[in-house]
């Protein structure tokens, strides 16, 4: 037996013809520790965006109802031929309930339940899931828990890699996003020293509503001097940047290295021995990370994804952080959106222009039901 409902595929062809659309889709029968969701919300987060849209052209892209075409640029066409011609599902996260189950007994403890799971195909009405990667949700809601997982555990993460790496504090870019302001209230929580980079001057007033002690804007033409001071009050000497493309790494490394001469007694021509590192995770910016020859040879920049950062802190860690995920969905953890959407309404121009363009505060939900 199947049961059927609407589903977004994204399908890239070899000439470089973008298709998103909304289609009738076929679900099996779990089996297994399978689960059968259906889906009630479902953010639309900058992973999903990579597969879903990558940097094609919205604004020249063909339009109709439930239907996006647009034409992919290159290099990137030639990147992804291993998606040439595959017609796929998009969605990581989303929440919705339990209506059928497999036979395992963590399946079935979940039937009826309310749930946040990461199917990768939740930009849909109905998604299978892993039960062991579903969160029951209890009396929240499934707005509440739409974002329970890639934020949450990826801020939850942050903190406890610095703390794995024995450190005190973390420098973020991009900061006051949806991630920025859990990481925020996480490291109050937590006592971990943080550093917030922004761009304009009402998310700085944002995250110093929230409680952030250090909040600098790179807008302003003494950035580099508040980055420094933060930087030298707090000793965060490591961090993560979702942005990847230009200099803001570069920029950062400079200032820690800055900061780290100026306490040496000694001159070295090879810079300073304070070790710096930073993790990029995102990639806000496609165009290449710059780096230039100011900051000694003591640097590490790396990678940083979710999924492997969970199987490398193993099953325990990854329980804990879930449970204070659920403890506090509604708080540490609350997510805020701008708009509601349908899968027929985000293919709108109006939508994808906007929800593409990853701006800080306008985080889109789709409702796959309506």
């Amino acid at each position: 037996m199947t049961t059927t409902g609407k589903q977004i595929f994204t399908t890239l062809d070899p000439n470089g013809a973008l298709t998103v659309e909304v289609a009738e889709s076929e679900f099996r029968d779990p089996t297994g520790n399978q689960v059968l969701v259906k889906m009630e919300a479902a953010p639309i987060n900058p992973s999903d965006l990579a597969l879903l849209f990558g940097p094609a052209d919205l604004e020249s892209a063909e339009y109709s109802d439930g239907k996006v075409v647009a034409q992919m640029p290159e290099p990137f066409l030639s990147g992804a031929k291993g998606r040439h011609g595959k017609r796929m599902p998009v969605g990581n996260e989303g929440a919705g309930t339990v209506v059928a189950a497999g036979d395992g007994e963590a399946a079935q403890a979940l039937i009826g339940q309310r749930v946040a799971c990461v199917p990768g195909t939740a930009f849909s009405q109905y998604a299978l899931a892993d039960a062991a990667m579903c969160l029951p949700l209890g009396d929240n809601s499934a707005e509440d828990g739409a974002s329970a997982f890639v934020n949450p555990m990826t801020a939850l993460g942050f903190v406890e890699t610095a703390k794995m790496e024995g450190q005190n504090a973390i420098v973020h870019s991009a900061a006051a996003s949806n991630l920025g302001q859990m990481l925020n209230r996480i490291c109050q929580e937590d006592g971990m020293g943080l550093v917030n980079i922004v761009r304009k001057q009402e998310q700085v007033d944002l995250l110093k509503g929230l409680g952030a002690s250090h909040v600098v804007n790179s807008s302003d033409d003494d950035f580099m001097h508040q980055l420094r001071s933060a930087i030298d009050e707090t000793d965060a000497y490591f961090g993560f940047d979702p942005i990847g493309g230009g200099k803001t790494v570069d920029t950062v490394f400079k200032a820690m290295e800055q900061v780290a001469v100026g306490k040496m007694s000694e001159y070295s021509r090879y810079g300073s021995n304070q070790q710096k590192k930073m993790y990029i995770y995102g990639r806000l910016d496609l165009g290449p990370t710059i780096l230039t020859p100011s900051y000694g040879f003591g640097w590490t920049l790396s990678g940083w994804l979710l999924t492997p950062f969970l199987q490398q802190a193993g099953m325990e860690t990854a329980a804990r952080m879930r449970k204070r995920v659920l403890d506090n969905i509604t708080t540490t953890f609350a997510s805020n959106y701008k708009r509601k959407v349908t899968l027929e309404e985000m293919l709108t121009k109006n939508a994808a222009t906007e929800y593409a363009a990853m701006k800080t505060g306008e985080k889109y939900l789709v409702t796959p039901w309506g």
